[in-house]
């Protein structure tokens, strides 16, 4: 029933639904759930240790015999500022003397670690059918080795140049990120996020721009949207929002209250919270400090400053300085299961195609 086969038959999913790999909301169960339903489940390991990545895919592959993404950060994390540290700090004192914290304490390590030899030794041993990469692509060599392990390699894209730029490296499958979707952007050829492309815009020429299958990804909720996407030119969705409404999400209670309710105009891109623009709902110090900040450390230390705030503010029952990563989709998305949602989403897309087929 699907338009387009060529994502479906390159990876060997039922399904061309890929659950969106997001770094502290998603773990084997989710990849689980999603993979036995026929979709391409997707573990993230940006927040994890070499030891806890294999674990994970360890309990995947206990699980299902099925594909499944492995998805890693590749940026180039920046060097220590100091004085760029200690004014971050200073720009959060007030919030600090609110809720009498101490500023002058260290700030916990953020750990983000970009793709390196030690996890790519772990692609090489373990073989995932899919790697998938955001902000661009790993070194050449690490590349080489990722796809001499038989891996088919996939990485986003927030413009046509960084689509271009992925098929040139040998990227199997370019996810075309519009300006929608939830969590960081994508983006490493440029760092104007004014003037992001969104999902309707981007996918079609990113499709036009590339020979490779294109995944559209960015305010997909419901099967409407994976139907649109096809239309454009896509040969599947990628869907994130829409899984943190699962059991199978590791996010904390007052995320999945916050998302209960959202509105369509209730999130902004915002660079506070890691250093990097992410889109997420808004709250207190979005609003207060604007969400995008040129005093921020780079990527991804300026968490740590916020973190004592975090668990001071949470443990009142506040989110004023929690990252509260959502797309634009919220108000669609329904709670269920992983499965049960890669299921419903398909069903509903197929709906949406026969109402769109010509009557004979």
């Amino acid at each position: 029933m699907w338009p387009h086969r060529d994502f479906l038959d390159l990876v060997g999913v039922e399904l061309p639904i890929v659950q969106a790999p997001m770094a502290g909301a998603g773990g084997a169960a989710m990849a689980v759930a999603t993979c036995e339903a026929g979709g391409l489940g997707s573990l993230p390991c940006a927040l994890l240790g070499a030891d806890k990545v294999r674990a994970e895919i360890g309990v995947i592959r206990q699980q299902t015999k099925r594909p499944i993404n492995v998805n890693f950060f590749c940026h180039t994390p920046a060097p220590p500022d100091a004085a760029r540290e200690a004014g971050w700090r200073s720009y959060l004192a007030e919030y600090y003397a609110e809720l009498d914290l101490d500023p002058s304490v260290a700030a916990p390590g953020v750990s983000r670690a970009p793709f390196d030899e030690e996890m790519c030794e772990i692609v090489e041993d373990l073989k995932p059918e899919v790697v998938s990469f955001h902000f661009g692509l790993p070194a050449p060599a690490l590349l080489d080795r990722v796809r001499a392990a038989g891996c088919r390699v996939m990485s986003s894209a927030t413009t046509v140049a960084e689509a271009r730029w992925l098929e040139d490296r040998g990227c199997n499958v370019i996810i075309a990120q519009g300006a929608e979707a939830g969590g960081h952007r994508g983006m490493f050829l440029t760092d104007n996020v004014a003037s992001q492309a969104g999902t309707m815009a981007l996918v079609p020429q990113v499709v036009d721009a590339v020979k490779v299958p294109v995944i559209a990804a960015g305010g997909i909720g419901d099967g409407r949207g994976i139907a649109a996407a096809f239309a454009l030119g896509a040969a599947g969705a990628q869907v994130g929002t829409a899984y943190l409404f699962t059991p199978e999400a590791l996010v904390s209670d007052l995320h999945r209250a916050a998302l209960k309710t959202a509105r369509d105009d209730q999130t902004a891109l915002t660079n506070l919270f890691s250093g990097k623009p992410a889109r997420g709902l808004l709250n207190r110090i979005m609003r207060e400090k604007g969400p995008m900040s040129g005093m921020t450390p780079g990527f991804p230390t300026a968490g740590g400053a916020l973190a004592p705030l975090k668990a001071k503010a949470e443990a009142r029952g506040a989110t004023d300085f929690s990252s509260l990563w959502s797309g634009q989709s919220a108000g669609l998305c329904r709670e269920m299961g992983a499965g049960a949602l890669t299921r419903q989403l398909a069903a509903d897309a197929a709906r949406c195609f026969e109402a769109m087929a010509p009557a004979n």
